[in-house]
């Protein structure tokens, strides 16, 4: 089996039966978060590490869990409890931990690129559990599943990515599978969250955000990432919320079936309202649990699962 060599570091790159390839493991695997006794003995004997040196909830238990249903070892390492704070250098930490021998190395770390550098300094598979503003590939795998399993077929689907491009992996990692697919993506935003050139990625720019979800199919909510920011991009979140929130007002404008997914964290009353978070059109609590599916399958494969859509 092989995804990029021996990683997972982005979906940029991976082409059409790879991504669908995952998307199947990940249904398959789905089945045993149902049971009773929520684990199987696939990667038992095998050790995985979690480095997550930028903060996390729903990713960092997400592979935690995935590994642990799968009979894993399974280590996780925060920044503030690594040597990184008494100064070690992130490749340092990385040869260390090689050195220990383990299968998989899940990094998350703040500055984009990080992943790429430690995959020359390690044998063991690296999953990019997101990096700076770069990418974060299993987000976009979950959304997509989530979206294919209220929709069926995902070629030809309008997507409307919202909120701040400019900052997010989520975006990239999506824009990147979901053009592979064959999916139309409108990206809506403030003009000072957009990147520049970003239309080079085929997709359409709309700065009116009722006119964008009119006739989509689905409606990517993006978190607003201060942290990210060296300056002040919004002259305030109230006027955010009023142009690019959405809320039930807004709602009523999308298709009668339209699906809203989101990242997570989210900023209620400012991506999205309470309402709309409770809406039978919100699939948030699906993306977490098909997550675990997805950290799963992609563990599974990286560690010499055969998938004849991957080879």
């Amino acid at each position: 089996m092989n995804l990029q060599g021996k990683n997972i570091l982005g979906t940029q790159g991976l082409s059409k039966d790879q991504i669908y390839g995952v998307l199947e493991a990940a249904e398959s695997f789905k089945e045993i978060s149902t049971r009773k006794i929520k684990k199987v003995p696939t990667l038992r004997g095998r050790t995985i590490i979690n480095l997550f040196l930028e903060p996390s909830t729903r990713t960092r238990t997400s592979f935690e869990i995935a590994g642990k249903r799968l009979s894993a070892d399974v280590i996780n390492i925060s920044g503030s409890s690594s040597s990184i704070v008494k100064g070690e250098n992130l490749i340092d930490t990385v040869r260390n931990l090689e050195a220990m021998k383990p299968d998989i190395l899940v990094l998350r770390h703040s500055c984009s690129g990080a992943p790429h550098l430690i995959s020359k300094w390690t044998n063991s598979s690296i999953i990019n559990a997101g990096d700076g503003t770069h990418e974060h590939p299993t987000q976009a795998f979950l959304d997509l599943m989530t979206i294919k399993e209220h929709k069926q077929e995902l070629e030809g689907l309008k997507v409307a990515i919202v909120g701040d491009i400019a900052h997010s992996r989520v975006a990239r990692s999506n824009i990147y599978a979901m053009k592979t697919l064959g999916m139309d993506i409108t990206l809506v935003g403030p003009p000072t969250m957009m990147p520049v050139d970003i239309e080079a990625l085929d997709v359409k720019i709309v700065y009116d955000m009722e006119q964008a979800i009119r006739d989509v199919d689905v409606i990517l909510m993006l978190r607003i990432q201060m942290e990210r920011q060296n300056k002040l991009l919004l002259t305030s979140l109230r006027e955010y919320s009023t142009l690019f929130g959405l809320n039930l007002e807004k709602l009523k404008k999308a298709k009668k079936d339209v699906l809203i997914i989101h990242p997570g964290p989210v900023n209620q009353g400012v991506e999205l309202s309470p309402e709309v978070m409770e809406s039978p059109h919100c699939l948030i609590l699906d993306q977490v649990t098909n997550g675990v599916a997805v950290r799963m399958a992609l563990m599974y494969l990286l560690l010499g699962g055969e998938d004849e859509a991957l080879n």
